[in-house]
């Protein structure tokens, strides 16, 4: 087994600078850092560098952050730091066969789900979204076609009733880390053998974008819950209520014998924020008015002066 692999690290969010930092004192170097260019971030617009790179320069490590992954210059890069192997956590874009097949040892990637379920840029939040029971990490043999590699190691874990996609990347990403640092080792060893994914089990996790947060009322009160743990924390479910956003923070399906169409306020006094829907009845336990604070369900109704029958 080599003593060593060099290895270039790629990733962009704070999951993957997690994951970088956790790398950095082990025995094998990490010789260079490809991340996303900075962007600007937040009310104010302000240009700051990603996760992964304020992690990357903190330890003195080499990064480069190209606007476009086809760049010749990143590619020479690559060749100049000779790794290995290619680490790839949350990078953002799809890797070419010219990076693919730079290393000798190819890509190795850390994904958030149980492939072949949720390729795609979402695991995490479309696994709380659709209901499942369990959730997991996977590492797996980067190829052209997104999240379709072989598998090397994969590790389950189960929901929590109340998972957010916040709350389950907090639990995921040391077991991915772990996993991560498992597969280099037994690579090094030649001790682990890559296994094809089944095509048959194949579901997709697409990237969310800010409308998804919309919600809809004529939806069953548990999949409305499910979309609000899901888009937390973004893109935040929301609705309407007099021509202004409201956050739905968190909410709970409930039971009740009150009735209502889709989207109409149910109960609203110190018992409860509760609005029905296609099937069932939705608690509202924290939202947030446009360009206001969040509040608890309760005390929002009473300073809004929500009343029985409203419809959202």
């Amino acid at each position: 087994m080599s003593s060593s692999w060099p290895i270039v690290y790629m990733g962009t969010p704070e999951v993957a600078a997690v994951t970088l930092e956790t790398l950095l004192p082990g025995p094998d170097p990490i010789v260079g850092v490809v991340t996303q260019p900075d962007r600007p971030t937040g009310r104010g617009q302000k240009t700051i560098p990603s996760p992964v790179r304020r992690m990357a320069e903190s330890y003195g490590v080499p990064v480069v952050a190209p606007e476009k992954i086809r760049d010749t210059n990143l590619l020479e890069t690559l060749k100049r730091w000779n790794p290995r192997i290619i680490v790839v956590v949350a990078y953002g874009r799809i890797l070419p066969k010219s990076i693919l097949e730079l290393a000798p040892h190819g890509c190795l990637n850390v994904h958030y789900s149980l492939l072949p379920k949720y390729r795609g840029a979402a695991p995490a939040a479309w696994t709380i979204i659709n209901g499942e029971e369990k959730a997991g990490v996977t590492t797996m043999q980067l190829i052209e076609k997104m999240d379709a590699g072989p598998i090397y190691l994969q590790e389950e874990v189960t929901l929590d009733s109340n998972e957010t996609t916040a709350s389950l990347q907090v639990k995921l990403t040391p077991i991915g880390t772990q996993l991560l640092l498992e597969t280099i080792r037994r690579l090094k060893e030649g001790h682990l053998e890559p296994r094809t994914q089944d095509e048959a089990g194949v579901t997709f996790a697409p990237m969310i974008q800010k409308k998804d947060g919309l919600l809809d009322w004529t939806q069953p009160a548990l999949a409305i819950e499910r979309r609000v743990r899901g888009f937390t924390p973004w893109p935040t479910a929301y609705t309407q209520l007099r021509g202004k956003l409201l956050k739905i923070h968190r909410a709970t399906s409930i039971e009740t014998t009150r009735q209502g169409g889709p989207g109409e306020v149910v109960r609203a006094d110190s018992g409860g924020f509760w609005i029905a829907t296609g099937d069932g009845t939705l608690a509202l336990e924290e939202v947030q008015l446009e360009n206001k604070k969040r509040l608890p369900g309760v005390d929002f109704i009473r300073g809004a002066r929500i009343e029985h029958g409203e419809r959202f």
